[in-house]
């Protein structure tokens, strides 16, 4: 490839460092779509024979055809997919194959190819998180009214409902994915006629590149185009993002699922045994995915660090750039996959939850509340109050709604019979009407917004 400039040719280490084939193979079908692309417009702007360019392209059609059915081989000595394609298709028509590469060069050629990729992953992981929504939707609705313990500090806060708690992971989704969404709308420009750096002086057109690739219009600086990527930046940042959310319901599984909690039993098809203990299940899924997060967090550091002080324009550095966002993607996929399907299959035990629910002493807010509400007790005052009730509950064994009103009122004489009222579980959920509260009515109400809004992506 270098024999023009250099006599001797590199040695086998420097063939190994310099070679990214081993991993940009994955890129051979937005190789071979950017070079159609190109190639069709060198042919309509005259700056290849139109009988030329149809040869390229053919060749390129049956290039395609032997990577699909034969997988794309690995040369070192062809470096990366670009000269993998670009030799193939020598193969098939000739020298007529050279002419491909006019008016561009690797460096756009690689970040065309990288952001088309790139592009097709966020797709991918905002279709996936679309199906988690879904799944999270159909569950919270089974469950509007399934009274479990909410929690702060994992103590015992206050009654919520597992509809409600479902829909939380729903909302954070959402916003998983308009960040996948705002990330693809900057992505969406075209590099390719940026050629190395300074663009080029054949009578190229960018804009019909661009549009032919699907992109919303080429790049508009040279430089910029072919030695930044932080278009895959924003990719990791959103796909980190979305990890820490999939962690955190992951890890709220681990929790239900071991027996202390017993709010929830996971599927035969996401849990594991034991090679010793024949009674375990273990929720290995769920412990996966928790500890990809990491992983992916560790993708995003890698391409920050690599790019963090690279002078313009094109450094070899930016060869690293592939590794860790395919590594990234394939990591996403499988924990939105696997948390999909614990949420589909899960046996939630409802049983238990109201039970633990009910033990916490979660109503206690309502009795404070009340007092404000009911006896014009400024909150502080009724915090107090409710505290000492709280006291005497947990001293005589018994939840607060079940101490006898001679009781309470030894608490304080302002409280009477009508506290009752509000101090079940049911009743404390039922009481959260605010926009955005737990309240049965309420969760109905977020789910069938939910469920239009998702309706009406698909129209």
């Amino acid at each position: 490839m270098w024999g023009g400039r250099f006599a001797e040719g590199p040695s086998a280490v420097m063939r190994e460092i310099n070679a990214s084939i081993p991993f940009d193979k994955r890129l051979w079908q937005q190789d071979i779509a950017g070079s159609q692309a190109h190639v069709a417009m060198l042919g309509k702007q005259g700056i290849v024979a139109p009988e030329d360019a149809q040869t390229i392209s053919q060749g390129l059609d049956a290039v395609a055809a032997d990577f699909e059915r034969d997988g794309v081989p690995v040369d070192y000595a062809l470096e990366d997919i670009h000269m993998v394609t670009e030799s193939a298709l020598a193969e098939k028509i000739g020298p007529v194959a050279g002419r491909l590469h006019t008016a561009r060069s690797r460096n756009d050629q690689v970040a065309t190819d990288f952001r088309l990729w790139t592009r097709e992953a966020m797709d991918e992981a905002a279709a996936g998180l679309k199906a988690l929504q879904t799944a999270l939707l159909a569950r919270a609705g089974e469950h509007a009214d399934s009274v479990m313990p909410g929690f702060t500090h994992l103590q015992s806060a206050q009654p919520v409902t597992l509809g409600h708690h479902l829909m939380a992971y729903y909302e954070m989704f959402a916003r998983d994915r308009a960040r996948l969404a705002d990330a693809r709308a900057r992505l969406n420009r075209c590099p390719l006629g940026a050629a190395a750096l300074a663009g080029t002086g054949f009578p190229i057109d960018r804009e019909a590149t661009a549009a032919a690739l699907g992109f919303d219009g080429p790049t508009r600086n040279s430089l910029d185009s072919v030695s930044d990527r932080d278009f895959a930046i924003e990719y990791l940042t959103a796909a980190v993002q979305a990890s820490l959310h999939l962690s955190r319901l992951a890890e709220e599984f681990v929790i239900w699922a071991s027996q202390p909690f017993g709010f929830v039993k996971l599927s035969d098809q996401w849990s594991t045994g034991s090679s010793i203990m024949p009674q375990k299940r273990n929720p290995d899924a769920a412990e996966l995915v928790r500890g990809h997060a990491g992983r992916i967090l560790g993708c995003m550091t890698s391409l920050m660090v690599t790019m963090k002080g690279l002078p313009l324009a094109y450094s070899k550095d930016m060869q690293d750039d592939k590794p860790p966002v395919f590594e990234a993607h394939d990591l996403l996929g499988l924990s939105i996959a696997a948390m999909t399907g614990m949420v589909e299959s899960a046996q939630f035990r409802t049983d238990r939850m109201r039970g633990l629910a009910e033990s916490g002493f979660a109503t206690a807010t309502d009795l404070a509340d009340w007092l404000v509400r009911e006896g014009g007790v400024p909150f502080r005052e009724a915090h107090h109050i409710t505290g000492r009730a709280v006291a005497r509950a947990e001293a005589d064994g018994v939840r607060l709604d079940q101490l006898p009103i001679e009781a309470l009122r030894e608490v304080d004489a302002r409280i009477d019979e009508r506290v009752y009222d509000v101090l079940s579980v049911d009743a404390s959920v039922s009481s959260r009407m605010s926009f955005g509260g737990t309240a049965p009515a309420r969760v109905r109400e977020a789910i069938a917004t939910a469920r239009q809004a998702l309706e009406e992506e698909d129209q």
